[in-house]
């Protein structure tokens, strides 16, 4: 019977080698070679049939009531609606961001209605979990419906899970998790991707939610990405940073709903707190009638959510001026920097630029462009955009501004939080009329109308 051996793979390009390489020749990528491990190959012929056969799609029973809820409208608005049986769910973030709060009150919801669930803890103790509990007031029949286990080795896991058959599974966090079937420390990269296999092979044969918290690399995506996100359905990334009171939660992959939508929460002493009207906190603490500050309406999913867009141009005492960019595509700004200047006649290129989403928020659509270009001619020029102004478009290269989705949805939005004018373009003018009751909708064509009546003709 022929062994298994240890191999070494890039995980860029896929490039196999017997020992470990720094440096791969194919990719060029360093450090990029790990661990693992190659099963032999099957003798020639043809192998036994498989014990199940293959059934009708029309003989498949559907999925359409099973939906679960989560205990939290956020996440089930990410989620897609909820959580369903064998549904795998990876929820990555940086460390202390509220990423185990977050399960624990799901599961302590979870538990409440059909119990029981199971928390498979491998960082931290029984006692401590206790304790976060308490904090976030779970109990009575919460409490009592979550089953707690500190084990890490997936051999003695397994058998307990066929035992007791929960409802619903959280592993905290994939990283500590090891089998004993690979002959690597936990947390390496071959370790991760047998045990996600292995737990998402329970879950879809046992037909359990599962929850994977991952851990976050220095470079801010999970540990893993390549091995681990496409073995699972749903992939969660939580926003935010420790020193601001809120988070936002994003899909970037999802088999059962949309990756637009997003959940927002603020972290307060009894756990994650739903926040109802996001941009009513994104625009709490904005600076009235100050250069360089404008409000957006975005679109996320199905939510519209307002945020202010700031910028910060000044004289760059250097050769080669500095493009800083948080929130927002730093190429994009680039590019809308460079049509100011070749369509509009604003010299920008011995300007330092510095631009911030307010709150921490990533903008990802291109009908942020007017905001972003106004904001960048507002600082340069000193002029401000009247608070009560929204801006909402795409612009082009020509210096054209174009429509973007669902203008009448976002328009509702501005005018429910008591904004007055919309400097849209000129199709969402005529759409968006009967949607934005008492809002002024400003139609333009080109970028330069758009600073003209947003700016003001001084």
């Amino acid at each position: 019977m022929a062994k298994t051996k240890t191999v070494y793979r890039c995980q860029e390009c896929g490039r196999v080698e017997l020992k470990w390489l720094g440096q791969c020749p194919t990719c060029q990528t360093w450090d990029s070679f790990a661990q693992e491990l190659e099963e032999p190959r099957a003798k020639p012929g043809l192998p036994a049939p498989s014990p199940s056969k293959p059934v009708s799609l029309a003989e498949v029973s559907g999925m359409d009531g099973d939906r679960r809820t989560t205990g939290s409208v956020e996440l089930d608005r990410v989620l897609g609606g909820g959580v369903r049986g064998g549904m795998v769910v990876l929820v990555g973030g940086d460390p202390g961001i509220g990423k185990s709060t977050l399960m624990l009150q799901c599961l302590g919801h979870l538990a409440s209605v059909d119990p029981p669930v199971l928390y498979l803890s491998g960082e931290e103790s029984a006692r401590q979990l206790k304790l976060r509990a308490s904090r976030l007031k779970i109990g009575g029949k919460g409490a009592e419906g979550i089953l707690l286990h500190t084990e890490t080795t997936l051999e003695r896991i397994l058998p307990w899970v066929d035992q007791i058959r929960p409802k619903a599974v959280v592993v905290d966090s994939i990283q500590t998790f090891q089998t004993e079937r690979v002959n690597s420390a936990p947390g390496s990269l071959v370790q991760v991707r047998e045990s996600t296999a292995r737990f998402s092979r329970l879950a879809k044969e046992r037909n359990i939610p599962l929850f994977l918290v991952g851990h976050v690399t220095k470079s801010g995506a999970l540990a893993g990405p390549k091995m681990v996100e496409h073995m699972v359905d749903t992939v969660l990334y939580f926003e935010g940073r420790e020193s601001q009171g809120y988070r936002i939660l994003r899909a970037v992959k999802n088999r059962f709903g949309s990756t637009n939508e997003i959940g927002v929460f603020e972290m307060t002493g009894l756990g994650l707190r739903e926040v109802e009207n996001p941009s009513a906190l994104f625009l709490s603490e904005r600076p009235l009638d100050q250069p360089g500050s404008v409000v957006v309406p975005c679109l996320e999913g199905t939510r519209p959510i307002l945020v202010e867009i700031q910028a910060l141009v000044t004289p760059t005492p250097f050769s080669q001026p500095k493009r800083t960019s948080l929130g927002v595509d730093s190429g994009r700004v680039s590019l809308l920097a460079a049509v100011l200047e070749k369509k509009l006649g604003l010299s920008l290129s011995g300007q330092d630029i510095y631009l911030n989403v307010a709150g921490g928020v990533r903008v990802v659509e291109p009908g942020a462009d007017l905001g972003v270009a106004l904001a960048l001619a507002s600082s340069l020029l000193d002029r401000v955009v009247d608070s009560k102004t929204v801006l909402l478009g795409e612009v082009g290269l020509a210096g054209e501004v174009r429509n973007v989705p669902r203008p009448e949805l976002r328009l509702a939005e501005a005018a429910k939080l008591g904004f007055e004018r919309a400097i849209v373009p000129q199709r969402a003018a005529r759409g968006g009329a009967k949607a934005a009751k008492g809002l002024e909708l400003m139609g333009v064509e080109y970028l330069k109308e758009a600073i003209r009546k947003g700016l003001g003709k001084g």
